[in-house]
């Protein structure tokens, strides 16, 4: 099992932040970064293979990484247009290092330890989601069957939970999505979210919704974000 860590994008909201390194470097509470803690919670878990997508700023991504203290396994793979393609690209990019079980997560993402932990026990392949945070207006939401989820984007409103894009995608499942990724890639459809990818083949990729509920598990891309995210931080016990 390999965990994928997208980070290629610009951060442009996060305004004077992003201004010298990406998002994922951005300090958060008990002296970690987003990538850091990350990095660490993967390590503790007993994973040992990272595969991190790199863009703006790379370089600087790359000399922190090889300052932090872990025994990971890392390759960075750069997205060379990541100012003109989403991160869908990204993962074309490094689709050659991706022929595994998989836990893919965003760069800005920051979770619970336990969640992270319960995330890449599941047998089957799961999405964290929510059944008692609010439907957000522009972040993603899982429309559901039951357990099964059956489409993810910002759009969906009807029979949606919260979702968040922290993934445990089994080999055989997330094959038949990274094939419809690069299909998309390939036909110049490389601005949308790698989930438009994943709705055409839903049918055929099984990915159920794993509830963290109130727990921990949110994205950073505003100042407004970071604040709120470093106060959850801050309550939580032993991390």
């Amino acid at each position: 099992m390999k965990a994928l860590i997208l980070n290629s994008g610009m951060g442009s909201r996060m305004g004077v932040l992003t201004k010298e390194h990406p998002k994922c470097m951005t300090d958060i509470p008990n002296n970690e970064t987003i990538l850091s803690r990350q990095l660490r919670i993967i390590e503790e878990s007993g994973l040992k293979d990272v595969v991190i997508t790199t863009g703006y700023y790379d370089e600087v991504l790359v000399d922190y990484c090889n300052t932090l203290n872990h025994k990971l396994n890392i390759t960075f793979v750069k997205n060379p247009i990541y100012a003109e393609t989403n991160y869908i690209y990204s993962i074309y990019c490094a689709k050659e290092y991706l022929d595994d079980d998989i836990i893919l997560m965003h760069g800005d993402l920051v979770y619970e330890t336990a969640i992270f932990n319960e995330v890449i026990k599941q047998e089957k392949s799961c999405m964290t989601v929510s059944s008692t945070l609010p439907l957000p207006e522009k972040d993603f939401k899982a429309v559901m069957d039951g357990n099964r989820i059956l489409k993810v984007g910002i759009e969906f409103f009807d029979n949606a939970l919260a979702a968040q894009p922290l993934y445990k995608l089994n080999r055989s499942d997330w094959r038949v999505w990274l094939n419809k990724i690069a299909e998309f890639c390939e036909s110049e459809q490389r601005k949308c979210y790698a989930e438009n990818a994943f709705n055409v083949v839903s049918d055929k990729c099984e990915i159920y919704g794993f509830d963290f509920k109130n727990g921990l598990c949110a994205e950073i891309d505003t100042y407004e974000d970071l604040l709120e995210v470093s106060k959850k931080v801050e309550c939580l016990k032993g991390e």
